[in-house]
């Protein structure tokens, strides 16, 4: 395609990954998904790990299968979810990362609190109270790993040095470890000082754009690819890359990243780092382009996904679009709403039967068919998705006039409708690989193949991905 060039996007979710090869010029944005593969952790005796080699080797597998379709390949950038990290010794791995859903993250946070509580936390790091943070990982960290350790690497920046044989940090996702200041943008070293991490464990910051490396030989040969080909540091925390994709287009707007998680928020220019922004659980997490991404993790998909689990697991066959066809039938005044973010939600298991807990601890019955507890599942999530989008617009100062919603939530259609009901504005779903476009993009400008502002970015999403408009109903079906 003449005027454009083309990039690789490996884009790691916390169920799944994937390698998406990008043509991106001024006026095309088009993707070719090459590679697909499961996230399964692992659990080794009390402990859930990620099983980071198996996806290491499913990106090369990737990056082969890029370099077929794409022979004029220029670039490769990583993004994953957040917060995890591995460590090395000498270049090598001492262990499989831990998984954040790992139940020895809760012990850190006492640890930690002990040292420096929460509102002094906040007005340093910006960051929501999740007990999975890094800050409070690492002060779970049992046995001699910490000691034995020379570098500390979120899982993006594991396969950067992978790839390249350079170690960095990325800023987007470090802002998500609780050890970022999130005024000045770097590791705030009084903070590591008190919670007695050494300095010398945390890499050099790099910034979405940065090129921070080239293919190494072995990498190379073992792809296919040419060691000229660069490695650009993106938005590394899937999150910042979604944002990027999120076409913006005009005022008042609010984004929901909708997987697993649901991270529901707004764009700033600077952090809000309000006493009411603290108490209702906002987190300021470093974006693209120095922005600041004013967002509250909401539970998400995840809730479904695992209850949709425990149904195979006992045997049943779970259509989901035919689950969800069901669901839409359900009148919404007989299932219960209930809070998606309580804590027993956090972790897998038996999903059904927490629901049915909290709606006898709160007085309320509980659903009774497949159905019932789907539509009770997606009327929750809309109702925190829509309260949430509006107190972050409120927290930044401007009216909420549009929900974007984007990843795998964005196809649920009657999530994004009972959003929008909820919300009482429209919902623009889509696009659902924002993740990897906005990954795509932020490569694609670094290397020169499209240029301007976050903006300009935007715009070309709008331009060139199909979107889906759902307005607000006046009343409640």
């Amino acid at each position: 395609m003449t005027g454009t060039g083309a990039v690789a996007a490996i884009d790691l979710g916390a169920t799944s990954g994937r390698v998406i090869v990008g043509r991106v010029g001024p006026d095309a944005l088009e993707t070719e998904t090459v590679a697909r593969f499961p996230n399964t952790p692992v659990r080794v005796g009390d402990t859930l790990h990620w099983d980071i080699l198996h996806l290491w080797g499913e990106s090369l597998a990737g990056l082969r299968a890029a370099g077929r379709v794409a022979p004029d390949l220029r670039s490769v950038g990583v993004d994953s979810w957040a917060v995890d990290y591995g460590m090395l010794r000498r270049g090598t791995l001492l262990r499989n990362p831990v998984h954040y859903r790992d139940e020895r993250t809760w012990r850190g946070v006492v640890r930690v609190h002990n040292r420096i509580r929460h509102p002094e936390l906040f007005a340093r790091n910006g960051l929501q109270h999740l007990p999975f943070n890094t800050v409070y990982q690492l002060e779970s960290e049992e046995g001699d790993f910490l000691d034995l350790a020379d570098k500390l690497l979120l899982i993006p920046d594991l396969l950067g040095y992978w790839l390249t044989g350079s170690i960095w940090a990325e800023r987007t996702n470090a802002s998500t470890t609780g050890l970022i200041d999130i005024r000045s943008g770097r590791w705030d070293t009084e903070l590591l000082d008190r919670v007695g991490i050494r300095r010398s464990l945390l890499p050099d910051l790099v910034a979405p754009g940065d090129l921070v490396g080239t293919l190494s030989d072995g990498v190379a040969s073992g792809t296919g690819l040419s060691p000229s080909v660069a490695v650009t540091a993106v938005g590394s925390h899937d999150t910042a890359s979604a944002v990027v994709a999120v076409p913006m287009t005009q005022d008042g707007a609010a984004f929901i990243s909708c997987g697993t998680w649901g991270l529901v928020g707004v764009e700033t220019e600077t952090p809000v780092l309000t006493t009411e922004a603290r108490e209702a659980g906002f987190s300021n997490e470093g974006g693209v382009d120095g922005r600041i991404r004013l967002l509250r993790n909401v539970m998400g998909l995840w809730i479904l996904t695992e209850t949709i689990r425990g149904w195979e697991q006992e045997g049943d066959r779970i259509d989901l679009p035919e689950l969800l066809g069901s669901a839409a039938e359900v009148p919404v005044t007989s299932v219960p709403l209930f809070d998606v973010d309580d804590s027993r939600f956090l972790r897998p298991g038996d999903m059904t039967a927490r629901i049915n807990a909290w709606c006898e601890e709160h007085g309320v019955a509980p659903p009774r068919t497949q159905a019932e507890y789907t539509r009770s599942i997606i009327e929750s999530l809309a109702d925190a998705f829509a309260r949430t989008a509006h107190h972050a617009a409120a927290l930044r100062g401007t009216p909420l006039r549009v929900i974007h919603i984007v990843g795998g939530g964005a196809m649920n259609e009657l999530l994004c409708q009972r959003t929008a009901d909820r919300a009482g504005v429209p919902v623009v779903a889509g696009p659902v690989e924002a993740t990897a476009l906005g990954n795509i993009l932020v490569q694609a400008r670094a290397v020169g193949f499209v240029d301007g502002s976050l903006e300009a970015l935007r715009d070309l999403v709008a331009r060139t991905q199909n979107l889906r408009h759902h307005h607000p109903r006046s009343e409640e079906e």
